[in-house]
């Protein structure tokens, strides 16, 4: 079986690499290199490289798949069955092709250690990669966001746009402050530059080459500040005697009330985005929508928290944890997005929301979309979302007329009332009851026909109430503090009488 054997010019000029990498390309009669655009390939004038397939290659992984392929046919082709594949640096980091041989039945791969990036980096940093839990990416390779925790080390930050595209990738716009990455540039060489920029200049160093890395010592994600809230909530499980004695079934209210007041603060803020569209921006608005924004944070904080105080149990139980519960909804939502991610066609929500009803049906063999609605939703939510489910299976809405039309006619039937009746006998006009009913029924089908959510709708209108009770009381107790001054060197009524 041919072999490849990969050895390492080091991270500078020829200086540092290792006598095995030196003796390995002097004894070999087949010698290739990655590419010359590296100080230590100077010291190798004779020496083929695969920079013309970085000129014909449509993409990076092309490219190193084909130098894999080209090593493979080389090795079998020369007459000791070997050849020598020099990289910059070392071949153990960072070398795609590398790791293809690796992953490869018809060749046998030897790598020779040598001298990386990595070193002179750590020695530039002043840091211990150990100790300090240092990750090491590509910046030919990046996730759509970087994820934490931070420090992270980044290689191949090769022109101004790769340093950008990792500007792009760094979630910075709320952090509580600016955000820098070292650059550094050509280390172990006369030419060495340690730079630090803030993350919005990133892409404004000079000259950047494939001997330029980034180096981000905070990175601070959400991945990061789950971990940090998981390890609070194990803390108090263990050491608060309230929370050590909680369970799914006492915890249950504090999930409704949370979402109730997360529900609140959504609204407030829409309210206060909303005023400031229609009215323009102004000091007032802005700190306005700062003052919601920061009340909506806290809320859905304490909804997350129930979220993991659940988890924890799961955990306590064996059954499920927080990584359980994210990889599950990330399946159930790539599933119900076919449209997205498998090659199926849903142009409007309409068709998105019947397709999603069909998957879940089937996903959980249901009979029925009914199935699964929860009864204990509120009574306008609970009509809404039957109704949404019976268009998603099919079924045909009225129209506004036919709607307007069955409201008052169920009103109509609405039994003469002679005052107004105590607690004990609400409901038990049972005609009446189902007359209210059919009409609020009508008023739901009517809202969706307009774009209205009717539990929003009645909550808006309960505030509004609440408001009027508020001016009525505190006009009624103006009026009665009023009244009720008198001039004390006057005598009583009674007094008087």
């Amino acid at each position: 079986m041919p072999t490849v054997v990969a050895v390492g010019l080091g991270p500078a000029s020829d200086d540092l690499m290792t006598t095995a990498a030196r003796e390995r390309i002097a004894s070999a009669t087949t010698v290739r290199l990655r590419t010359r655009r590296h100080p230590a390939a100077a010291a190798f004038p004779d020496v083929e490289s695969f920079d013309r397939l970085y000129e014909e290659a449509s993409d990076f992984e092309a490219l190193y798949q084909t130098i894999a392929d080209e090593l493979v046919r080389l090795a079998a082709s020369d007459p000791s069955g070997t050849v020598v594949y020099a990289v910059p640096g070392s071949p153990s980091v960072a070398e795609r092709a590398v790791a293809i041989l690796g992953d490869r039945d018809d060749v046998d791969l030897v790598v020779v250690p040598g001298l990386s990036f990595l070193d002179l980096a750590c020695t530039a940093l002043s840091i211990d990669p150990v100790a300090v839990g240092l990750r090491l990416g590509d910046a030919l390779a990046l996730p759509n966001r970087l994820r934490g925790p931070g420090p992270l080390l980044l290689a191949q930050a090769h022109s101004r746009d790769v340093l950008a595209g990792i500007a792009l990738r760094v979630d910075d716009d709320l952090a509580g402050s600016a955000l820098t990455a070292i650059v550094l540039h050509h280390l172990g060489l006369p030419d060495e530059r340690v730079e630090t920029l803030s993350i919005a200049e990133l892409a404004s160093f000079r000259d950047p080459d494939h001997l330029t890395s980034v180096y981000l010592e905070g990175l601070r994600t959400p991945g990061e500040a789950l971990e940090d809230l998981i390890e609070l909530m194990d803390e108090l499980r263990e050491r608060c005697p309230w929370d050590r004695v909680q369970t799914h079934t006492s915890l249950g209210r504090y999930l409704l009330e949370e979402s109730y007041e997360a529900l609140d603060a959504l609204e407030s803020l829409a309210a206060a985005l909303d005023d400031e569209a229609e009215h323009g921006a102004t000091q007032h608005s802005a700190a306005s929508v700062r003052s919601s924004g920061h009340h909506v944070e806290e809320e859905l904080g304490d909804v997350l928290f129930q979220l993991v105080f659940h988890a924890r149990l799961g955990i306590e139980e064996g059954l499920f944890d927080l990584c359980t519960i994210a990889d599950g909804v990330h399946r159930k939502l790539v599933a119900r997005h076919p449209h997205v991610f498998a090659g199926a066609v849903a142009d409007t929500p309409d068709a998105v929301a019947e397709r999603w009803e069909a998957l879940k049906r089937d996903e959980k063999g249901r009979d029925s979309v009914m199935d699964g609605i929860p009864d204990a939703l509120p009574a306008l939510s609970l009509m809404a979302k039957v109704r949404r489910k019976s268009l998603a299976a099919g079924l045909e809405m009225r129209g506004a007329t036919e709607l307007l039309d069955a409201a008052r006619d169920a009103l109509s039937r609405l039994a003469p009332q002679s005052g107004m009746p105590d607690d004990a006998s609400i409901g038990a006009d049972r005609a009446s009851t189902d007359a209210i009913g059919v009409a609020l029924e009508a008023v739901c089908d009517l809202a969706r026909l307009v774009g209205v959510d009717p539990e929003q709708a009645l909550r808006d209108r309960a505030r509004a109430a609440a408001a009027l009770v508020r001016a009525h009381e505190s006009k009624y107790q103006a009026g009665h503090d009023e009244a009720g001054s008198v001039d004390a060197s006057q005598p009583r009524r009674s007094e008087r009488e």
